[in-house]
């Protein structure tokens, strides 16, 4: 079903597969000791909401993300020490949760061939 006019967003399920893939990727973040220090005293609701709109604009979906760019929303993270390691584990993570949710091995690569374009930002370089 999936041609190059159906976005990531599409192929993936829309709005739907979206949350639910962000609440499984928190999930599992916040009991994964490499990173979820870097969360101690966030708005998770507020977070999950942030990063819902920012992966639906970054696969093809409507955009309505408001946040701080990478660089600068994620500077203070730096500055607590994040780094490649933690990066690869957020990417890790995100592949897991994709995967259980059954989406294709293309497209977690996708996904993470877009979140690789952002590790400079993020991690301030």
């Amino acid at each position: 079903m999936s041609d190059a006019n159906t976005s990531l967003y599409e192929r993936l399920g829309g709005a739907a597969a979206v949350d639910l893939a962000v609440n499984n990727f928190y999930r599992k973040v916040l009991v994964d000791d490499r990173i979820n220090a870097f969360f101690d005293g966030v708005d998770m609701e507020r977070q999950a909401a942030k990063q819902k709109a920012f992966l639906t604009f970054v696969f093809g979906g409507p955009n309505n993300y408001t946040g701080l760019d990478m660089r600068k929303g994620h500077a203070h993270l730096v500055a607590r020490g994040l780094n490649d390691s933690h990066f690869d584990a957020v990417v890790e993570n995100l592949g897991a949760t994709l995967h259980e949710l059954g989406v294709s091995d293309a497209d977690i690569a996708e996904v993470a061939a877009l979140a690789e374009t952002t590790r400079n930002d993020v991690l301030g370089r």
